[in-house]
């Protein structure tokens, strides 16, 4: 579990093919400094295990699934990342609930920049257009924000923004976006649930499909 607030800025060193999975090294100088085989660092939004690691990079295997449905699918040696270690238990929630579960990409479609903020607008799925909402969480690349504005429903192109802040366009790999770059995007876990709930009492006709014992 993570809380989308970005540690370090990382990059990927190595790369190697797989064939269906791919391990990835990252130089992580911060992340890796109380790192265990087995821990969970989230790469960009992504949750990756450790397989190995040494004092400046750890490497991870990323299988197909990862691949075809991130921004990881097309990274590059050099490529820079934001990481974050797995929360602790009672560690303060300065963001909010991250699994770093990757729902899927969005586009940057328009930026722009204020005095000392930067708007950025993103293409939104069909898919996902349900799980996102005005002034609700959403983890882009890993980082924590808050949608600031969201195309109507029925548009013809959906949309949605989110407002950065100096430290975020500095701290994160955020304040390289241009249009055309996609991103990681992963949307509110209470939302994903609620969406499959409803789905289920649809295809039951109505009829609720969990009840509650007073």
């Amino acid at each position: 579990m993570f809380t989308g607030l970005v540690e370090e800025l990382g990059r990927v060193d190595r790369l190697d093919d797989n064939g269906d999975s791919l391990r990835l090294t990252v130089h992580a100088p911060l992340a890796v400094a109380d790192a265990e085989h087995g821990d969970s660092i989230s790469v960009s939004g992504v949750c990756l295990t450790v397989v190995d690691r040494d004092t400046a990079s750890f490497t991870a295997d990323v299988m197909k699934q990862t691949l075809d449905m991130s921004t990881l699918g097309g990274a590059m040696v050099g490529t820079p990342v934001n990481l974050e270690r797995a929360a602790r238990v009672g560690d303060r929630l300065g963001g909010h609930i991250v699994q770093g579960h990757v729902d899927g990409t969005a586009a940057v479609l328009e930026v722009e920049d204020g005095d000392a903020w930067r708007r950025v607008r993103f293409s939104l799925s069909d898919d996902l257009a349900p799980l996102l909402v005005d002034k609700g969480s959403v983890t882009l690349d890993g980082v924590s924000l808050t949608v600031s504005a969201i195309s109507e429903p029925g548009a013809e192109q959906g949309w949605f923004e989110v407002s950065l802040i100096p430290e975020t366009l500095t701290a994160t790999t955020l304040g390289q976006r241009v249009a055309g770059d996609r991103v990681n995007v992963e949307t509110d876990v209470i939302a994903r649930h609620v969406r499959r709930m409803l789905r289920l009492d649809e295809l039951a006709g109505g009829r609720p499909t969990a009840q509650v014992d007073a």
